[in-house]
């Protein structure tokens, strides 16, 4: 039969959902990131993974793959022996844990399972969009914050969210440290979410993503139990991208609604966990070291921005694995450096990525890649800038 002798059903797309525009030369954003993906060159700075680690993690894998443990149904809840050491990790007791298929399927489950209609939810921009294209599936609105200003230190306050909250504000999305920014919260502001939680019967989504690379980080389990969600990942410390596990984490009747969402019945892949359960029993071997690393890349990039005129870091030190460089001071457009780089083999991330608002002010980068890397990427930037540089 030819094309011409039948239609071809166009459906309406039910959901929003912010477009990745690919860079100049591809047809879409997939082909880019595969061509990013299978380039062996490239030094990898543009989706905050972590690229320190040993093979301990990967022997736990490869030992389970050799067993054929893959050849059965995993328990569709998890291992209990994971659910626990994620608890100890987080220093947290008497909750429960539910494994996901990243802690992407996390923020989509808890959306689906506690929003109505006509809720709002408040974030912030800059911010993960993917959260707030869930919201906007399940509730009436994705509220953003603008907080790119010095005076509120490039991050959500209590105080903005009282101004930008009304009767029908359900959840407030904390991603703790930000992406992209890397700002980070301090116990007496995540005491004042918690009162404002309290006050306002709201849910308090507590993204801890990036945890282990600040320099401190609290819980706001520990101030709002039973109005907490705690999103917590594989991807970043543990090096587990592509392995696509993580879990949300709250009190027993939370994670019972949140359950009556889960599509994925049958478990979250089982090499994955045992990949996730030897990171965290390795943890204490590698953790420190991996920090320090961090913290000298960072210090690296600091050191190299400083000098060069009309551009800065509004976040330092950043208490993540990444941070933004803000151009706009050199007029250089962020998508225009990103481009730039790339052809230097360096993988870095325009701002409308994570900011529809500020998004040409800044290139993000991070930095949980080897100090050689981050020699390169440091010895690049400065003649970029040059080059791209306003006249």
């Amino acid at each position: 039969m030819r094309e011409k002798d039948f239609d071809i059903k166009n459906p309406r797309k039910k959901f929003q959902k912010t477009e990745r525009v690919p860079p100049e030369g591809y047809e879409c954003a997939n082909d880019f990131f595969e061509d990013m993906y299978m380039d062996n060159d490239m030094i990898w700075m543009g989706q905050n993974t972590n690229h320190l680690h040993d093979d301990t993690i990967a022997d736990a894998m490869i030992e389970a793959i050799k067993e054929k443990n893959y050849c059965k149904y995993p328990a569709p809840e998890g291992f209990s022996e994971l659910k626990q050491l994620i608890l100890d990790d987080l220093g947290l007791k008497d909750l429960e844990v539910l494994l996901t298929s990243g802690a992407t399927e996390s923020l989509y489950l808890v959306m689906q399972a506690l929003l109505e209609p006509e809720d709002n939810v408040i974030l912030s921009d800059p911010g993960y969009f993917i959260i707030g294209d869930f919201a906007n599936r399940f509730a009436d609105e994705a509220r953003y914050v603008p907080i790119y200003y010095e005076e509120n230190d490039y991050k959500l306050t209590p105080e903005l969210l009282r101004k930008n909250m009304d009767e029908n504000t359900r959840m407030v999305i904390l991603i703790d440290p930000l992406n992209p920014l890397g700002s980070g919260y301090n116990e007496d502001e995540l005491k004042e979410f918690a009162e404002i939680a309290k006050e306002n019967d709201l849910y308090l989504l507590h993204d801890v993503t990036y945890k282990d690379f600040a320099q401190e980080h609290f819980n706001m389990e520990d101030y709002a139990p039973g109005q907490t969600l705690t999103i917590y990942s594989f991807s970043k410390i543990f090096g587990m991208a592509g392995l696509r596990i993580g879990g949300v984490i709250s009190s027993k009747p939370i994670i019972d609604s949140i359950k009556n969402a889960v599509v994925n019945d049958l478990g979250v892949n089982i090499i994955s966990q045992y990949g996730a359960i030897a990171g965290l029993k390795s943890k204490p071997k590698w953790f420190e070291s991996m920090r320090e690393t961090c913290f000298e890349n960072q210090r690296l990039i600091k050191e190299m921005i400083d000098p060069i005129e009309g551009v800065f870091l509004p976040v330092y030190p950043s208490q993540a694995n990444m941070m933004v460089i803000d151009l706009s001071g050199a007029g250089i457009d962020p998508k225009v450096m990103s481009n730039y780089l790339v052809d230097k083999k360096l993988f870095t991330r325009e701002g409308e990525y994570t900011s529809e608002e500020f998004g040409d002010r800044y290139l993000r980068i991070s930095f949980s890649i080897p100090t050689e890397e981050i020699k390169v990427f440091c010895e690049e930037f400065p003649k970029a800038v040059e080059a791209l540089r306003t006249k």
